[in-house]
């Protein structure tokens, strides 16, 4: 390395990472250090809960007189649009338990008489701005890092999820969490009511325990507000812990009884494949898959989940992206076993650096068409949960099977994870992994160490990390390492990132864009909340990502002037002015698509100018649309990327996601027009039966995707699935292949 590029580094990274240190360090001591008192007005109010000496029934009509003696939380203040006064419209909440089940209810007074509320349709786990709801937080062991969300909305759909990392950003609320519990609402002129019971084996909490921390908040469409019984200031999300409120209990409450449930499952299906790559001959294969889950309580919150040749063909298809980038998009889990607790396995590490990712196990793609497949699970566990009332444990073991047709051997999978709080709302965690390939010696271990840093009031959090994978090999540039903090106020917030990741660290449970770099990365936001008119907040960001190679120098950096402009309606604008530049470290072809490649080592300097909009939520037609025009590499690029939907309320919806990307470079590189189109349909028959259909057509990888899907949820936690899917190439419209396939689940509690 020459002095110039070590001096580049040094001014760009060492420089930072040392302050980041110092940092983190004065940070925490500051922060950790806080008296109670700086908290204390959010602790002086509480909810003191009752205990049932009646029958409830859940009906959503409010007549027991449990409801009529209850405590009643209201006095309900604004989170959006201005959070220092007080919501539009009057919400009382109401909570109750006995030996079996935590009652709430809910009066939600309406603003004018008859009003009309919004709903996506009547299928479960609704979500964003086109809502109407209330929702309860529940953070049994107070360590405002983790909760349990239930919600309703007038129709009297449901929906359930797990909040994570403090609730810090609206993605960290994951509605793919499924349980069993019990709710009905009913409307009326000038208000709408709910009733809830959720079964306490659903919750996991301490035996004994006299008070946990809750905070119930109200969607409300009519008034296009968000608000909340305990106050969260604007600039944080809805699902923010950080400021939940006790929630005390007349006697201690306590699980009775065993905690065991099983749901098992019965999967008969036909699959048609050709027989050849591009044949027009099939081969047709008969199936019948059964298997299940167990969960098992060992005590009251840490809980064993057991898989035997578990069955994924009712998650519902990744929605196709077109890839201009150099490196594997990452897709979400959507699997129910591994989600509860999920985030102690997977948010170690940072985005694109992640030592474990969940599917890397039961899902492969198959090369001969780039689709992804069913890797076959044959068995699984996994235990999770908290050990007292500072330590969470998981551990997890599965085993995969071969695949003969694409050469994947079968594998073996252990994590084991270990988070012990620190402080008020910070953790230190370890982790371990560890992959190995049946019948050989290959495998692929990775150990690593975080801190996450979470301050008392929510404005600061981040968390430092360092890894280093063990192969069969020997390496000496093996580890990860880096730190990031976030410091997030009501009129300013910044963000700085810091990585530097080895050339030979190689976590193969993980997600890895590349390796071998230093990262330095940030932003800066002004907010501004002007009065009086329809807007909410505007203001610009300037946003930062440099990427340096200690033997190629700088390889890439992008560099971002941003203006945003959020309306109270919830209308959104943004612009943005960005300057790219990439040296590639190997040869590429910027469409992706089988043209000439670049050659490495050329250097590219390009400029690009982006906006996008998403409408009013709440209306019928609402769309999400971006556009990008400007330079791309040695050419051009004009690019639409959309998302348009029309509501048939409450039935349900008909949405199209579409892409457009018009990419011209000159003689002998390859110009391309892109095109990837998703009609969907979901409709929603009742509460319990829905159909989606989707249509992916997808020009770059030459593929049409279909998937249908039936569901009938016929109790609760139970379903019938019957799902169709087929894929042929885009250009001839010749089969790939195809399956039809009925699965049945039902949940026993035993």
């Amino acid at each position: 390395m020459n002095q110039t590029n070590a001096i580049l580094i040094f001014e760009l990274f060492m420089r930072p990472l040392l302050l980041t240190i110092f940092f983190f360090v004065a940070t925490t001591y500051c922060l950790q250090g806080q008296s109670l008192s700086a908290m204390q007005p959010l602790l002086d109010t509480g909810y003191f809960a009752r205990k049932s000496v009646e029958s409830i029934k859940i009906d959503g009509l409010l007549t027991e007189d449990t409801w009529e003696k209850a405590q009643k939380a209201t006095n309900f203040i604004q989170n959006f649009p201005i959070d220092s006064l007080m919501a539009s419209a009057k919400t009382q909440v109401m909570v109750s338990y006995d030996e079996k089940f935590l009652y709430i209810a809910a009066k939600l007074y309406n603003s004018v008489s008859k009003q009309s509320y919004v709903t996506p349709s009547l299928k479960r786990d609704f979500r964003g701005e086109a809502n109407d709801a209330i929702v309860i937080s529940i953070d049994p062991f107070m360590d405002r890092t983790n909760s349990f969300s239930f919600g309703v909305n007038p129709y009297g759909v449901q929906r359930e999820g797990l909040v994570v990392n403090g609730g810090v950003n609206s993605e960290d609320l994951s509605l793919s969490w499924d349980n069993k519990w019990f709710s009905e609402a009913k409307m009326f002129d000038d208000y709408w009511t709910v009733e809830m019971a959720i079964p306490l084996n659903t919750l996991r909490f301490r035996n004994g325990a006299k008070k946990w921390l809750v905070n119930f908040y109200r969607i409300d469409s009519y008034n296009a507000e968000r608000a909340g019984w305990a106050r969260i200031p604007n600039q944080f999300a809805m699902i923010s812990l950080a400021f939940s409120k006790p929630l005390e209990f007349e006697t201690p409450i306590t699980k009775k009884g065993q905690n065991i449930s099983l749901i098992p499952y019965l999967s008969p299906g036909v699959s048609r494949s050709p027989s050849s790559a591009g044949s027009d001959k099939f081969n047709t294969r008969s199936r019948f898959n059964y298997g299940g889950d167990a969960k098992i309580g060992l005590g009251s919150s840490l809980n064993l989940d057991m898989t035997f040749n578990p069955d994924f063909s009712q998650v519902e298809v990744d929605n196709q992206v077109t890839n201009l980038d150099r490196f594997e998009i990452l897709f979400p889990e959507k699997r129910q076993f591994f989600l509860e607790n999920g985030d102690l396995f997977a948010n170690f590490g940072v985005d694109g650096i992640r030592p474990f990712f969940s599917r890397r196990i039961g899902v492969t793609r198959d090369p001969s068409t780039g689709q992804n497949i069913q890797n076959r699970i044959e068995a699984g566990m996994r235990m999770s949960g908290k050990i007292g009332d500072d330590l969470r444990l998981g551990v997890l073991q599965m085993r995969t099977a071969a695949i003969d047709s694409i050469g994947q051997a079968a594998n073996d999978f252990s994590v084991i994870a270990l988070q012990h709080k620190v402080f008020t709302r910070s953790s230190i965690g370890v982790l371990f992994t560890n992959k190995e390939v049946s019948g050989s010696k290959d495998f692929n271990r990775v150990a690593g160490i975080d801190y996450n840093i979470a301050s008392k009031n929510n404005a600061w959090n981040g968390k430092l990390f360092y890894m280093k994978s063990f192969d069969p090999f020997k390496t000496s540039n093996d580890k990860a390492m880096g730190g990031s903090i976030v410091y997030n106020k009501r009129n300013f917030e910044i963000r700085q990132r810091l990585y530097s990741i080895g050339k030979e660290f190689n976590p193969e449970v993980g997600y890895l864009r590349r390796g071998g770099f230093l990262r330095y990365a940030g932003d800066a936001t002004w907010k501004i909340y002007p009065k009086n008119t329809g807007v909410n907040k505007h203001g610009p960001m300037v946003d930062y990502d440099f990427t340096l190679f200690p033997s190629k120098g700088i390889t890439d950096y992008d560099l971002n002037f941003i203006y945003n402009i959020l309306y109270k309606n919830y209308f959104t604008l943004l612009f943005r002015a960005r300057r790219d530049f990439t040296r590639l470290t190997e040869d590429f072809d910027p469409t992706n698509s089988g043209g000439i490649k670049l050659k490495a080592n050329q250097e590219f300097v390009y400029h690009s100018i982006i906006a996008s909009l998403i409408s009013d939520q709440r209306k019928k037609l609402v769309a999400k649309l971006q556009t990008r025009s400007g330079q791309y590499f040695n050419g051009s690029r004009l690019n639409l990327d959309g998302e348009i939907t029309y509501r048939i309320q409450p039935y349900g919806s008909i949405s199209s996601v579409f892409s457009f990307n018009r990419l011209r470079f000159p003689q002998p590189y390859k110009s391309a027009n892109l095109v990837l189109a998703g009609p969907k349909i979901d409709l929603t028959f009742s509460k319990s039966v829905f159909l989606s259909t989707l249509i992916q057509y997808n020009s770059q990888i030459n593929n049409i995707n279909m998937n249908i899907r039936f569901q009938w949820r016929f109790a609760p936690a139970s379903d019938l699935f019957l799902v169709y899917t087929d894929n042929y190439y885009a250009d001839n419209y010749m089969s790939k292949g195809s399956a039809l396939v009925l699965k049945a689940t039902y949940w026993f509690n035993l």
